[in-house]
């Protein structure tokens, strides 16, 4: 398959780097010192047991017309990055392209092909003007959950921490052949790559932790281990889950793991700092909006409270507000 990743860092680098190596036409899309170094060297990975993978037939290109028209496209940036992609997007699409979003929370597609009361509705955290719907039809997207943990060490090198899993599915849950082809290009490349009948009950378990502990860990610098294993945070972490468990469940999700499993899964994690605690650190953007301001939103649209998640919602955006216009960034550091 011609594939194109738009995003080569941790995640992106690791997918594209495999799909390469495992025989695929990859492209990433990328910049500066990344893109020199992957046009110099192609692309190497760092594996859990310490042995390097080496692509050295991975591609990159700065700009989409450069690569053209793929067969699928791997989006692998955050939420709030993929507007800064629009309109130039669109140079890797061909008619057939699909679009594969593999990005953290609730997807800006969430409402498209759903069957039920709030078919078509459009999500104004995530798309006020509708800009990404209007460049982005829906029939060219296929949903994905990204389960591993990496990290972009060097330009063109990632280290894979533990996974290697990234589910599938089509918005309308069947089970097509694009779809099936694109799952074979991904086992072939050494993924587990399941193809779901239902995506968003699958997005809505990982989000479930990520709405959470995320913003606890930004506002309190703490890692997974030590929001969990405090009671006082624990229970607060509960009191945001219930909410949101009560938001997915009107939107029809199935939850299919309870709420204390999936705090336990979190705390088995360890002393992990989440990406929004990284990003409170490095001073990036946080990924506020696709994460929870997302979930107030479908609170709102479904008529469910979520006093305790819009309480950690304010304080955040408050927080990243302060950094942004501060230019800063936030590290407790030993003394």
């Amino acid at each position: 398959m011609k594939i194109a990743v738009v995003g080569a860092g941790a995640i992106g680098g690791y997918l594209g780097a495999r799909l390469s190596a495992a025989g695929e036409d990859v492209t990433f899309i990328a910049r500066n010192r990344n893109l020199e170094a992957i046009r110099a060297n192609g692309f190497r990975l760092i594996l859990e047991d310490g042995s390097e993978l080496h692509a050295p037939h991975a591609k990159a290109a700065q700009h989409y017309e450069e690569a053209g028209p793929q067969d699928a496209v791997l989006l692998t940036v955050k939420a709030h990055q993929v507007r800064d992609l629009l309109p130039g997007l669109r140079g890797l699409f061909g008619p057939d392209t699909v679009l594969v979003t593999m990005i953290n929370g609730v997807p800006w597609w969430y409402f498209h092909k759903l069957t039920g009361p709030y078919e078509g509705r459009q999500l104004q955290s995530l798309d006020p003007d509708g800009l990404l719907a209007a460049h982005i039809e829906p029939e060219r997207i296929i949903g994905s959950v990204v389960y591993p943990a990496s990290e972009l060490v060097a330009p063109g090198v990632v280290k894979v921490i533990e996974g290697n899993r990234f589910s599938l599915g089509e918005l309308d849950g069947s089970r097509s052949e694009r779809v099936e082809r694109l799952a074979k290009a991904l086992m072939n490349a050494g993924f587990k790559s399941p193809v779901s009948r239902d995506i968003r009950s699958e997005i809505w378990v990982k989000l479930w932790g990520n709405l959470t502990f995320n913003p606890l860990s930004a506002l309190t610098h703490a890692t997974l281990e030590d929001i969990c294993r405090f009671p006082p945070t624990r229970e607060l972490a509960a009191s945001m889950m219930r909410e949101a468990q009560a938001v997915g469940e009107k939107l029809g999700v199935a939850f299919k793991i309870s709420l204390e499993q999936r705090i336990a899964g979190a705390e088995a994690v360890g002393a992990h700092k989440t990406s929004m605690l990284q990003d409170v650190e490095a001073g990036r953007a946080l990924e506020l909006e696709a994460l929870v301001g997302s979930v107030v939103e479908l609170g709102q649209i479904t008529g469910t409270p979520t006093p305790v998640i819009s309480a950690l919602y304010a304080a955040t955006s408050l927080l990243a507000r302060t950094l942004q216009l501060q230019r800063g960034r936030l590290v407790v550091q030993a003394s």
